[in-house]
């Protein structure tokens, strides 16, 4: 069935693709066809060009804080490709935990490939580590610079703790899956966990296709050595899912410099968006029945609201003006009611000229 067009989406945690760099992107394609044009037609190596390796791990660095050698990064087509590998090496035997609420695409891959899972509660402080004792589970993913969906970021005290767990068992892992980490407006920047981990324990994950665009199905992770012998015994007959000349190019666009600058100038463009939101938000006559959490990273915020009515009964008010929207009730995996009375507003995707009609119709709704 064809996708319904809204006049405007909160729910779909899309990029503005006018601010990308079309011009640079073209040219340095181009300068790749003729530099590398011998390269392109050889089978790409199965982690992935040395070039783009080389290139994240020296971003990383510098970025980062992380001490990465190129060898350790694996290419994939999109995160949840990168799943499936990690999944199939840890087989059947081993029991993934996620957040709850949390990431639901991960449990998917994870049924999909027929392993168990848990469900394992946030508090404040994200992910608890008492509960995930308490599951049984061997590898757990999560995102401690910034849960999604609710925001939150794990202090130091969650961390240690995190850690410990891990340390305990040598067959435990954790997936650090660094989602919309770039887009930080106030603050510290916030050190991954790999980059705190003695015990080589962390897998790191990352993307493109949020701060570049959408079709540069270009994700990577980082293994821990250990893990990076066993994925090579037993993972290097699959073939890189990435083309080579993708590869080269962006391996370009991070080495020359300009995706950092690509970065920063996001940065700032998603957070004046974000201030004009907000300011709105609060200068309107429904102001006093909203609260807002979790504004200060990544790609949307929560908007609480005090109403009585039912989150499903909203969405389809909001939906017959042509607005969609989300709660948080929809990232639990199972029914927690119908009454979370919670939007999450992904705002990075709104054409600038919908943004205030867009709230106008969904204060209307409200």
């Amino acid at each position: 069935a064809a996708e319904r067009e809204y006049f405007a989406d909160f729910k779909a945690n899309r990029i503005s693709l006018q601010n990308f760099p079309l011009a640079t992107w073209t040219r340095l394609m181009r300068e790749t066809l003729s530099v590398h044009n011998e390269e392109l037609l050889k089978t790409v190596p199965y982690k992935g060009v040395y070039e783009l390796r080389k290139a994240i791990a020296a971003y990383l660095a510098h970025n980062r804080a992380m001490e990465v050698d190129p060898s350790q990064i694996i290419i994939g087509a999109g995160t949840e490709y990168l799943y499936g590998r990690l999944l199939q090496m840890f087989g059947h035997a081993c029991t993934f935990a996620i957040e709850e609420p949390g990431y639901k695409k991960f449990a998917s891959i994870s049924a999909s490939f027929g392993n168990p899972w848990k469900y394992i509660p946030i508090d404040d402080n994200g992910l608890m580590i008492d509960k995930l004792e308490e599951s049984g589970a061997d590898v757990v993913h999560l995102s401690p610079a910034n849960h999604f969906p609710t925001g939150i970021v794990m202090p130091v005290t969650r961390r240690l703790e995190l850690f410990e767990w891990v340390n305990r068992i040598r067959k435990r892992y954790i997936i650090e899956d660094d989602y919309d980490s770039e887009f930080r407006y106030t603050g510290r920047f916030i050190l991954p966990l790999y980059a705190q981990d003695t015990q080589s324990r962390v897998i790191y994950m990352n993307t493109f296709s949020k701060s570049l665009v959408p079709s540069l199905r270009i994700s990577y992770m980082v293994l821990p050595p250990r893990l990076l012998e066993r994925y090579e015994q037993t993972m290097s007959f699959y073939s890189c899912t990435v083309s080579s000349f993708e590869q080269y190019t962006l391996a370009r666009f991070i080495s020359e410099g300009y995706f950092e600058r690509h970065i920063n100038r996001m940065r700032t463009y998603y957070r004046s968006k974000r201030d004009r939101l907000l300011q709105y938000l609060t200068q309107s006559d429904v102001a006093p029945a909203l609260t807002v959490e979790g504004e200060d990273s990544g790609l949307h915020f929560l908007l609480h609201l005090a109403t009585d009515a039912k989150d499903s009964r909203l969405v389809q008010a909001a939906a017959a003006k042509g607005i969609q929207i989300k709660f948080l009730s929809d990232y639990y995996h199972e029914k927690v009611g119908d009454s979370s009375h919670t939007l999450l507003m992904n705002y990075t995707g709104l054409a600038d000229d919908k943004l205030y009609p867009a709230l106008d119709t969904l204060f209307t709704v409200l």
